[in-house]
């Protein structure tokens, strides 16, 4: 599914900005009215079949999602509830920010701000009043600092400050503050922009698609500092997608990342004014004067390798502070928020919290500062969305609002848009709530004490530690994973942490720390989320509490069990022998659309026939054809997100009886053939592309006959 990079999408034309505004209306849910300005046709992004599971009972439940233990053991701590939205209303929220009174004021993608007002209620009912439109795809709001006034908003052409001078509740200046340049690609989006500490804003910008270098405009894939005045400043390159970025208290400046080329997985990076974050598309303009980044793109080759090793070799490089393993912790990685609500949010302050758009859900990451270097553990908080996530913020009281949008991205979430609200109950989980790196293990500390004869096992926790790829394919598999055996366990006498001491452990290397054993004192509660991943980028100095085995590296070379492969038998790239060299009875090219999609979603053959399909991904991201058991399609899309870390050696293909065939997880432009014998038993048989996040809408029927 996507990240917030993909598909192409059909905008709404941006209206001139200093077009006259219509008189101020206020829509509430539930009510109606007609609004013939938003009439507009569904975006070419949608898949018909897409509107047909809205549309159709029938479709819909044969695709129903499963209930989620998980889901719903977390709402008992933060509560999550949706906010009504009129029918008639288009909110794709990819922009929140909290002003004084309990309201809010939302940018969306279909270009328009709105006032809401009674999103805090106990029931909400709130009511929505337009405050702007005509803008050009806004991806971020904030309020003007003084002596400014108004709010800054970062569309895809310039920084734009917006004012209501006269008081009645609408927009009637719209002044460019900046602009950004734009060559007309879809994936040109601008994030922000975010208040920087010395009263400057900052903005980050994708990379484009479809252009020779991939930043055929200048700064593409960069950050940049802008004063009020509208002096750009380049701060840092090698973005591909940052779709979230904030300043932390301490003045530290992040950007979440989303996977592709050159991004092996989701991640978060520390970005300080010269660096490189790895995507070598925005090196194009670092000859231009003002440029704060020394590398130039000969720099950068198709290493294929994995990326601490370049890093070390080339430090020019930046690893990230934080990987966020792909299908685990998200798959669109987003928006991005620092709890500073003082406890209002639950025992986790100062930590930061991730969206994520394609699976619906939130990560929560914990930073430290170790030899001079930003590394910290990620794990999860919060999924169950009604649909993705790109915009999170604490409102008053230390509520969540979460801003969410699929169009033409997709997501887990099953519906197109919308806002929701996450509060905490006040009562606190059993959860890991820190982790800190030893120089021979992990330190966990945990929100209620643990059970000390659980706890003290060693055997009651499984740690492993692998990297991505440093490529210019999309993605990369978890490569180099080896056990990292746990040898000692001191648990803590008030039990509220337990250090663990490890062997095989590695610098630039993320270590999965697994403890689904443990248990809180007094009860049976287990872990909410037992699983969390350290980036480990330096060991500590300081005491051991087992020495240092010389013989560590003939021991840390055993690689951790993978799972098998998906039966190949059922990948089938020859032409069978009985064929006797005959092509089949039936061909097939099936090709890919942009917003996940097939170009047909009706494949049609006699039982028996011998079947050649020809997958051909024209697309931008991974996809693959999976074919399944009639109505078993949502079950094998289920399965294939469960693979986690194994997921990519296994094509994201589940060994289920379900899956009859299937192509390999095809790279963008590429093609995988296979041949295969069409079921005797006459039916619709569910094919959908099952890379994580994609199952929900790229799917279609294969009809036996």
């Amino acid at each position: 599914m996507k990240r917030l990079s993909s598909p192409r999408l059909s905008l709404m034309p941006a209206a001139p900005l200093r077009a006259p505004l219509r008189p101020a209306r206020a829509t509430s849910a539930g009510s109606s009215r007609p609004r013939p300005w938003l009439a507009l046709a569904l975006c070419a992004s949608f898949s018909a079949q897409a509107a047909d599971l809205v549309n159709n009972p029938s479709a819909a439940e044969r695709f129903a999602k499963p209930s989620n233990d998980l889901v719903e053991r977390e709402n008992r701590y933060w509560q999550r509830t949706p906010l009504p939205v009129p029918a008639d209303l288009v909110l794709e929220v990819s922009g929140i920010t909290p002003v004084a009174g309990k309201r809010l004021l939302i940018t969306t993608r279909r270009g328009e701000i709105w006032w809401v007002d009674g999103a805090y209620a106990a029931t909400p009912q709130p009511k929505y009043t337009l405050f702007a439109s005509g803008l050009h795809e806004p991806l971020g709001i904030i309020a003007a600092p003084a002596p400014q006034r108004g709010y800054y908003v970062a569309q895809r052409q310039e920084i734009t400050r917006l004012e209501d001078t006269d008081g009645d509740g609408r927009a009637d200046v719209f002044a460019t503050v900046a602009k950004l340049p734009i060559s007309g690609s879809y994936h040109e989006y601008a994030f922000g922009p975010v208040l920087a500490p010395n009263g400057n804003l900052r903005v980050t910008l994708n990379v484009a698609f479809g252009g020779a270098t991939q930043a055929p405009a200048p700064w593409r894939g960069w950050m940049l500092e802008i004063t009020p005045d509208g002096q750009i400043t380049p701060i840092a390159a090698g973005l591909r997608s940052p779709c979230g970025f904030l300043v932390t208290t301490q003045g530290e400046w992040f950007a979440s990342e989303n996977q592709g080329e050159w991004v092996g997985s989701g991640r978060i990076t520390h970005l300080t004014t010269g660096d490189f974050a790895g995507h070598p598309a925005g090196l194009a303009w670092s000859r231009l004067p003002g440029s704060t980044v020394k590398l130039r793109p000969d720099d950068i080759k198709d290493f294929d390798e994995p990326m601490p090793d370049v890093a070390q070799r080339l430090p020019s490089v930046k690893p990230p502070a934080v990987w966020l393993p792909h299908t685990i912790l998200g798959i669109s990685n987003s928006g991005m928020l620092q709890d500073l609500t003082a406890g209002k949010f639950g025992p986790f302050a100062g930590q930061l919290f991730v969206a994520d758009q394609g699976q619906s859900k939130i990560s929560r990451v914990m930073l430290e500062k170790v030899r001079g270097v930003w590394q910290g553990a990620a794990i999860a908080f919060r999924e169950g969305f009604e649909s993705g996530i790109l915009r999170i913020t604490h409102g008053e009281d230390g509520v969540l609002f979460a801003g969410e949008s699929a169009r033409g991205w997709g997501s887990v979430g099953p519906k197109q848009q919308g806002i929701e609200r996450l509060t905490w109950t006040g009562q606190t989980p059993f959860e890991i709530r820190e982790i800190l790196a030893q120089p021979d293990g992990f330190v966990l500390k945990f929100t209620q004490p643990v059970d000390r004869a659980i706890a003290e096992k060693p055997e009651n926790y499984q740690v492993a530690g692998f990297t991505y790829l440093y490529h210019k394919a999309y993605g990369s598999a978890p490569v180099n994973r080896v056990a990292c055996p746990v040898l000692k366990v001191n648990v803590a006498p008030d039990g509220l942490s337990v250090r663990l001491a490890n062997t095989c452990l590695r610098e630039g290397y993320v270590h999965e720390i697994k403890a689904a054993a443990l248990r809180a004192q007094g009860s049976a509660e287990p872990l909410l989320h037992a699983t969390a991943y350290y980036t480990l980028n330096r060991l500590p100095e300081g005491a051991r509490i087992i020495p240092l085995d010389p013989k560590a590296a003939e021991i840390c070379v055993a690689p951790v069990p993978a799972l098998a492969s998906a039966n190949t038998k059922k990948h089938p790239t020859k032409i069978p022998a009985d064929w006797a060299g005959d092509e089949g009875d039936k061909s097939f090219l099936l090709g890919t659309q942009p917003g996940l999609k097939y170009d047909d979603t009706l494949l049609t053959v006699k039982a028996g026939a011998r079947v050649r399909l020809v997958f051909r991904n024209s697309d931008d991201m991974l996809h693959n054809f999976v074919l399944c058991a009639p109505g078993r399609g949502e079950a094998v899309g289920t399965a294939a997100v469960a693979l986690g870390l194994e997921g990519n050696a296994q094509n994201f293909v589940p060994d289920s009886p379900d899956v009859l065939y299937h192509t390999a997880l095809t790279q963008p432009q590429s093609t995988d053939t296979i041949f295969f014998t069409a079921p005797s038993a006459p039916g619709d048989y569910d094919f959908l592309c099952t890379f994580p996040g994609h199952a929900a809408i790229m799917k279609g029927i294969f009809r036996v006959e």
